[in-house]
């Protein structure tokens, strides 16, 4: 069995087509098919489902899959942590964030690639929470930011980060924009755009906005926090924007951001990575750099903000 197999099996996992896992592999189709085919023989059992076309693994299929990960995995981490312990470690680190915590992701990146300057990272934004721990079970990331719920399971360690809060950008020349602070059921009645409803970030607004007793009726809906800030700029509408984002593009011209209370509730967010032991060497040099950043007091200094710079 050669690590080159396991690694087509998974590319067809993953692509469940042989041409484009092929192209994901750099090699031909013919090459990747007798390769695999081969390791059925070695196995002894079907992994894949053929016909005219791919038709998906067998049951026996997706358990190796599931050890060709592993393994896999394995090999990357050992790679690394001889490469660390010769000259330093180096190699490619690969974060994903959900988009409400994007924002943030440079705060750690900024103080790892200083303490490990052979290392390059692979940042995948704008990922769903729940894509975010399968990725992290499949080993197709080392370490995420994303929401620390109840629920996630003891197969993960998390590190907490920094609390979520929430404010209301809006117009200036809107009543709401001259206050200090909104209610969300205030909020509720502006013309909004909002996140998505199939995100995380949106299902936490849509608890806080039930817990005032209101539902929003969003007129635009977008999974990108970037495009909730650009349809904010326009005048027509309002949004609800995870405070950690004005850390990115402050309070632009003509917009205010109003704290919103009524109720006033936070929400932990953290570094999530598997609690498979010993792990990822990149997780663990991560993890050092999250355990003493204060991304919370980091998030407070907002761009051009003479008194926090």
């Amino acid at each position: 069995m050669l690590f080159r197999q396991l690694e087509y099996l998974v590319a067809l996992s993953r692509e469940r087509h042989f041409a484009r896992a092929a192209q994901a592999c750099y090699v031909s189709q013919p090459a990747l098919s007798e390769a695999i085919r081969k390791l059925e023989e070695e196995l002894d059992v079907p992994l894949v489902r053929r016909g005219r076309t791919y038709e998906g693994l067998t049951p026996e299929g997706e358990r190796i899959v599931v050890w060709a990960q592993r393994i896999l995995a394995d090999r990357d981490a050992l790679k690394d942590e001889v490469g660390a312990l010769r000259t330093g470690l180096s190699g490619r680190i690969r974060i994903g964030a959900v988009p409400t915590a994007t924002g943030a992701v440079s705060l750690l990146i900024d103080p790892f690639c200083a303490a490990h300057p052979l290392v390059t990272v692979d940042v995948q934004a704008d990922l769903r929470s729940e894509d975010i721990l399968r990725r992290l079970q499949n080993f197709e990331i080392d370490a995420a930011i994303s929401y620390l719920r109840e629920g996630i399971s003891e197969s993960f360690r998390t590190v907490p980060l920094y609390q979520e809060r929430y404010v209301l950008l809006t117009s200036t020349a809107d009543n709401l924009g001259r206050r200090t602070t909104a209610t969300w059921a205030e909020a509720s009645r502006l013309p909004l755009c909002l996140l998505t409803g199939t995100m995380q970030g949106r299902r936490v607004l849509d608890e806080l906005f039930a817990e005032a007793g209101v539902r929003p009726t969003p007129r635009v809906e977008t999974d990108s926090v970037a495009a909730l800030f650009a349809h904010v700029r326009t005048g027509r509408w309002a949004s609800i924007v995870p405070h950690a984002w004005l850390h990115v593009f402050g309070i632009p011209p003509g917009m205010r951001a109003v704290p919103l209370v009524e109720p006033a509730r936070t929400v932990p967010i953290g570094l999530v990575m598997t609690a498979r032991e010993p792990g990822s060497v990149m997780a663990r040099a991560l993890t050092e750099i999250a355990r003493r950043t204060d991304l919370a007091t980091a998030l407070e200094r907002l761009p051009g903000d003479p008194v926090s710079q």
